[in-house]
């Protein structure tokens, strides 16, 4: 039975002071997603609430002032004064490592197990406030300046409801250039809806003259998750729920096999979501390989000369959410951020459960594990198909005939050093000879690419390897291809994709895109892909052709020439990359002194997987859907010569 939660269950450990001076130590950074993680660990408090039994509900405001209000219908923060003489609220909201967390009992699992948010989000705010319903009394805290005391804990009504609503606004001078998303907050909601289904969240955004709202609530819990994800594939199975407990760690996973080629793993532990996987992820993996060989050998699929699937047969085409709840006393995150779980109990207990469902389910409904071993055979059979090709891509074995391509086509920088050395992917070979003129030769590659590469979401592992723009671009990249990919072997710290500014060159991102993401993510995901921003506009002045200016956007250009008199300029619209001299690219695109480029990364896995699935899978009608909704067509160039 759980303890009262009360003022004497709230344990200090130490002050704020350097949360200030080192807030990427606390909250990871200083830029958009570091802002959002100050309105995550308000969220998980609420959240914890929830998973305990305590309160349904939580409302999120976009405030138009650049602030957020978080409310929950949980049951409140103690009130009572605390045994340092300071008023319990005042002790969470600025005290750095107090909360009910450490004290046995009130939590029986909590994704907040570091216990520094809330008093770390007042400290990274210009303000705070605090109401607090719980006792009977509707009580409010005031902070300013980063966690000084405004206005003291005092009643300021009655009420028999409980819970506890936070407005706070971020310093803009610590989170500069950033704002919150709703978008952003939407999604990570949304995962948090899907795993808690007694949970209804609702998000209204204020920030602009229409207001945006929504509401999530899903009964079904994980499954719709699953549902969610893949409402844009074709499924080979039903969706199979697993389910079970051991040790005091309760798990909960969904997952269903596509004809996809790629697999989607989603891992969380007490609603956190664990970017870097960790011990879970690692016992779903083994205990899945283990069933799936251990059920086709005895059901004669494979045959004793027969060698073993390998992780990659058994989970090409899954899609997977693994939910876990994990007792305080066992919980253990690598990092503040908790992107990792390190609670080795939890491998060994995800296994035996995984194995064990899936035994008892595959028993149950033959017909769809004869389709999913089919699946997993036919992957088999591509693995093995591509072996050669692949092979040859790890280890740099070549003819002399693919020699002689790829030596026509690199440019390779003179230097070796892999820790420097920069490849651009150009488009075209008009483009692709002003960009070798324009690049150091010291450092930079270029490889110019011949029209559109493959789309690797339509094809096979086998296709892609086989072809010969693909097959070009994985040799000189180095590293390898697929699950063999290293990003410790590659030939280039930065990888560029440089291509027009037009819908073809759009096109071709995409398709690239696509490619990295697929065959190569470790390069997205370790920071070494990038896309260069070559200028939109060139504006010079007619009276001295040496005063010009380069601009990227729609924006920046006419800004700048509505403070310029008509006829006193002239104006480049470039187009494409061959329409500029080497030095111009050289000086707005390729120079690292003097470029802006645009680093891809995957801020969210399920929804970079959905966005990919859609726009680059098959289905010409989920597309379209997709354009129709997100695409705004009413913005037209309105570039004019004058």
């Amino acid at each position: 039975m759980a303890k009262k939660y009360d003022a004497s269950s709230i344990k200090i450990l130490e002050g704020l002071e350097a949360v200030r001076k080192r807030p990427g130590m606390y909250i990871g950074s200083t830029d958009k997603r570091g802002l959002h993680h100050l309105a995550w660990e308000i969220i998980d408090n609420g959240v914890d609430e929830i998973i305990n039994g305590h309160g349904d509900t939580i409302k999120i405001i976009l405030n138009k002032d650049g602030s957020i209000t978080i409310a929950d219908n949980g049951r409140g923060v103690p009130i009572g004064m605390h045994a340092s003489g300071k008023s319990t609220p005042e002790v969470v909201y600025t005290i750095l490592h107090a909360g009910g967390k450490f004290e046995e009992g009130n939590y029986k699992v909590s994704g907040g197990l570091h216990g520094v948010g809330a008093s770390v989000v007042n400290a990274l705010s210009d303000w705070m406030d605090v109401i607090i319903y719980t006792d009977g009394k509707i009580s409010e805290i005031k902070f300013k300046d980063g966690g000084k005391v405004d206005v003291p804990l005092k009643t300021v009504g009655k009420s028999n409801r409980t819970g506890t609503i936070v407005t706070f606004k971020p310093n803009y001078n610590i989170f500069k250039n950033c704002k919150f998303d709703y978008s952003v907050i939407c999604e990570r909601m949304q995962e948090s809806a899907f795993l808690l289904p007694r949970l209804t969240v609702s998000i209204e955004d204020r920030t602009e003259d229409i207001k945006k709202s929504v509401e999530y609530h899903y009964t079904d819990g994980l499954e719709a998750f699953v549902k969610y994800i893949n409402e844009d594939k074709d499924k080979v199975s039903e969706i199979i729920p697993i389910h079970g407990e051991k040790g005091g760690i309760i798990v909960d996973i969904a997952l269903q096999y596509t004809d996809s080629y790629s697999e989607t793993i989603e891992s969380f532990v007490n609603n956190v979501k664990t970017i870097d996987g960790g011990s879970h992820e690692v016992g779903f993996k083994s205990g899945l390989t283990k069933i799936f060989n251990d059920y086709a050998r005895e059901n004669g699929i494979l045959k004793n000369k027969d060698a073993n699937f390998d992780g990659s047969d058994t989970r090409e085409g899954l899609t997977a959410i693994i939910n876990l709840d994990i007792p305080e006393e066992l919980l253990q995150f690598e990092g503040q951020t908790k992107g990792k779980l390190g609670t080795p109990e939890a491998r060994v207990v995800v296994d035996q459960i995984v194995y064990d469902n899936l035994k008892f389910y595959l028993q149950e409904h033959k017909a769809e594990a004869t389709k999913i071993l089919d699946k997993m055979m036919g992957s088999r059979t591509a693995r093995e198909a591509a072996r050669k090709a692949r092979d040859e891509a790890r280890l740099g074995r070549k003819t002399k005939k693919e020699e002689a391509n790829i030596s026509d086509k690199l440019t390779p920088p003179q230097g070796k050093n892999a820790k420097i050395n920069e490849l651009f992917l150009v488009e075209g070979t008009s483009a692709g000879g002003s960009a070798k003129q324009a690049r150091d030769r010291k450092f930079q590659g270029v490889l110019p690419l011949r029209g559109k590469v493959l789309n690797t979401e339509k094809s096979s592992p086998a296709d892609a390897y086989k072809n010969e723009e693909l097959n070009t671009l994985i040799h000189c990249i180095g590293g390898g291809v697929g699950a063999d990919f290293d990003c410790k072997s590659i030939n280039y710290d930065k990888v560029i994709i440089m291509t027009d500014a037009d819908d073809d060159g759009c096109h071709i991102q995409c398709l690239l895109l696509t490619f990295f993401y697929r065959f190569m993510r470790p390069l997205i995901e370790e920071g070494h892909l990038f896309i260069a921003m070559p200028p939109l506009f060139k504006v010079t002045d007619k009276s001295n052709s040496k005063k010009f200016k380069y601009f990227y956007t729609n924006e920046e250009y006419k800004d700048y020439v509505s403070t310029l008199k008509n006829n006193t300029y002239t104006v480049q619209r470039y187009k494409g990359l061959g329409e500029m001299n080497p030095e111009p690219l050289r000086v707005t695109t390729m120079a690292p002194e003097t470029r802006n480029l645009i680093k891809v990364n995957i801020e969210d896995a399920t929804l970079a997987e959905k966005r990919v699935s859609v726009l680059m899978g098959d289905s010409v009608e989920q597309r379209k859907n997709w354009i129709d909704e997100n695409v705004d067509f009413s913005v037209e160039d309105e570039f004019e010569i004058k």
